[in-house]
Parts: C-alpha cells; sequence; structure tokens
C-alpha cells in the first residue's frame, strides 16, 4: 500500500529580480521561483487566466490581490471569521464561470450562536479587483461547536457545476459516522446552496447534503480527468488517508484507520471492517496532508494524471503515481527546502504553484530548461 521513491536534489541558486533555484526531479530540472512573501498563514492560492492570483491567510481572515507586475493589494468586504486555533479563512476558488461572472467560493469558520461552524460563501469579485461583491453565505454545517479543530474547508466545483466541500469531524470522532450531522462527511450542493437531486442521501437517512460519511479532517480535494473527487485527510497518529469519495460510501473514521490514537492506543476495531472503505493510500507515521492537486501533464507531461499534496509536518511536496484508481508510488519533491507546505495548485499554463506556511511564500514550479 505504501509506495517511496526519493527525489535526488541538485540546489543551484539563479540570479534576477525573482529568488529561483533548480532542482533534479523525475521530470528532468525544474526550476522553482518564489512568486510572493511576507504572508501570514497562507491557505489557499487562486490562479488567474492573465497571470495574477490570489491568496488567503486564515488567522487575520484576509485576502490579497497579485498583480503581474508584483503590486499587490488588499481584498475588502471579507466576512469576519473565527480565528480561534486551526480557524479562519480557508479556500478561495474561481468558479468555472469566472471570466465572464466575477464568481469565487469563500469557505471560513463563522461564528454562530452555538460555536463555531464551518461555512461556505459565494461572491464576485468587483470589475477593479479590490472587493467582494453581493457575498451570501449558500451552505453552513447545521451544528457548531467550540472546538477550534478540524474544519476541513476545501471546495471544488464539479462537471456539473455542483460543489463539494470538506468538513471535518470538528474534534469530535464519533460525529462522522452521525446521520445528524454534517461533521465529518463530504458534501455537495448545488451553486445556490441547494441539493442537487441525484445526491445519495435526498431521501435519508443522512443529511441530505451529504456525499460520503467516516472522514476525520479532509483539507484537500481534486477532480481527476473523468471528473470523481479526490480527497486528502489528516489521521491521527499515522493514518493520513487518500480516498476517491464515491456516493453514499463509508470512510471508515473513527472505526477504522491506519493510524493510531496519539497516547497510542488502537483506534476503533483496527484497520478494515465490513461495509468501510479502504484508503487509496495511506501514510504512517502522518506527513499532516494539505493542499491536492491532480496535474493536468501540460508543462510535465511525465506527471500527467499524478497526484501532488503538501506536507505540513516534513516539509515536502508529494507527488503520488496512479494507474487508473490505483495509487503506486511516491516521490517526495523539494524534501527539507521549503517549510509547511499548505496549498498545490496547477496554473492555467500548467506550472505548479505551493504555498509554504513556514516560508510565509508563494513558488512556482516550471521546467528549467
Amino acid at each position: 500500500m505504501r509506495f517511496l521513491s526519493m527525489a535526488l536534489i541538485c540546489l543551484i541558486w539563479i540570479g534576477g529580480p525573482a529568488q529561483a533555484q533548480i532542482f533534479d526531479t523525475s521530470a528532468g530540472p525544474v526550476k522553482v521561483e518564489r512568486m510572493a512573501d511576507k504572508l501570514n498563514r497562507p491557505w489557499s492560492v487562486a490562479l488567474l487566466p492573465g497571470g495574477d492570483f490570489i491568496v488567503t491567510e486564515r488567522d487575520v481572515g484576509k485576502v490579497w490581490y497579485f498583480n503581474t507586475d508584483g503590486s499587490r493589494h488588499e481584498v475588502w468586504d471579507i466576512p469576519r471569521v473565527a480565528s480561534k486555533r486551526q480557524g479562519g479563512l480557508f479556500d478561495l476558488v474561481l468558479a468555472r464561470s469566472f471570466t465572464s461572472t466575477g464568481e469565487v467560493f469563500l469557505t471560513y469558520a463563522q461564528a454562530s450562536e452555538d460555536g463555531v461552524r464551518t461555512a461556505l460563501a459565494v461572491a464576485n469579485l468587483s470589475a477593479d479587483n479590490r472587493r467582494l461583491e453581493n457575498l451570501r453565505v449558500i451552505f453552513r454545517i447545521n451544528s457548531g461547536s467550540d472546538s477550534g479543530s478540524h474544519f476541513g474547508g476545501r471546495v471544488v466545483e464539479d462537471n456539473s457545476g455542483a460543489l463539494f466541500l470538506t468538513i471535518g469531524d470538528r474534534g469530535d470522532s464519533t460525529s462522522a459516522q452521525d446521520p445528524a450531522t454534517h461533521q465529518g462527511k463530504l458534501v455537495r450542493v448545488n451553486r445556490d446552496g441547494s441539493v442537487p437531486a441525484d445526491n445519495p442521501y435526498v431521501n435519508g437517512p443522512f443529511l441530505p447534503e451529504v456525499w460520503s460519511i467516516g472522514h476525520r479532517n479532509p483539507q484537500g480535494a481534486a477532480l481527476d480527468e473523468s471528473g470523481q473527487i479526490w480527497t486528502v485527510s489528516h489521521g491521527a497518529k499515522g493514518g493520513d488517508e487518500i480516498n476517491r469519495p464515491e456516493p453514499k460510501k463509508n470512510y471508515g473514521w473513527p472505526v477504522i484507520s491506519y493510524g493510531t490514537h496519539y497516547s497510542g492506543g488502537q483506534i476503533g476495531v483496527g484497520s478494515s471492517a465490513p461495509g468501510m472503505e479502504q484508503p487509496r493510500y495511506y501514510w504512517d507515521p502522518s506527513i499532516a496532508p494539505s493542499g491536492m492537486m491532480i496535474y493536468s501533464g501540460k508543462l510535465f507531461p511525465q506527471w500527467k494524471g499524478s497526484i501532488f499534496v503538501g506536507s505540513l509536518k516534513f516539509d515536502y511536496v508529494a507527488r503520488l503515481t496512479r494507474d487508473g484508481d490505483r495509487i503506486t508510488g511516491e516521490e517526495k519533491l523539494f524534501a527539507d527546502e521549503f517549510q509547511r507546505i499548505r496549498d498545490v495548485r496547477e496554473g492555467p499554463d500548467g506550472a505548479i504553484w505551493f504555498l509554504s506556511v513556514g516560508d510565509r511564500a508563494l513558488y512556482r514550479v516550471t521546467p528549467a530548461n
């Protein structure tokens, strides 16, 4: 189940206005350029067609717009976020219709009368790129919590226009199996927040927004070439998982896991149980995975179809090779060179971008040749 191949790394400094390094990888030499710095706990990056980009900062709940000339400005009229512990401002994703509508999706921790909830909002980026207009919350989980952990918060628009949103168990592991809550679930809603007619639980017993259950804290999600959703979740002490969530399937948490409790005790009944799905891949020890991307192959044909995942704990970008639905190997890119990798995205031209929390910076990966 677990595979490992280390990328050989060769470090060379390049002069020029954008600080850059060269690394040897399985796709040949690549150039890593620093595109933005002085970021405050960055969580998400959105890449615009013309080369501009947008970065969210989790704790302070700010959004920054970066122009191709290197200038930046703050985007205003962001919803107030609850920044307790892991809470704050999470994802910002461009709608497929962004070029004509300016629409973006935003996820964040929202204070409510019974604690803090994961919320999903939609808004329009103003014509001058300085404000979010007509912001409206289209979904929030149905119960709040005083826990400051396991919010999930990654949003993906599927090929039908519906939105997948990852929700963590909020520190209450049993909630991931509870039909009465959204916690520990992958949910799917329409762009106006309504329930898609083809959702698996429109007639119960789980809440109608639910797609799959038994997820601990999925902080990464992406579509593959067939339009199928994949997610990556934090385990406890070990047991980080990549899953390919299918409707009405149970991914096991907290009944099964390949990790242990932080105390060292066994989680649930072990690593398997009837009626519960096995992960497509897992890590033990935990790498603390976050952002996730499935690559098109535009600039790096050798990496077409690979899954890229950032490691917060071990400071590398994992590239996972696939054979259809099977994950067959892992390459560790840029190990120990950049600190706490939070998000990984593909740009419109095929460049690979990643956020480093520890470096407070955003980087772009392109061929060195």
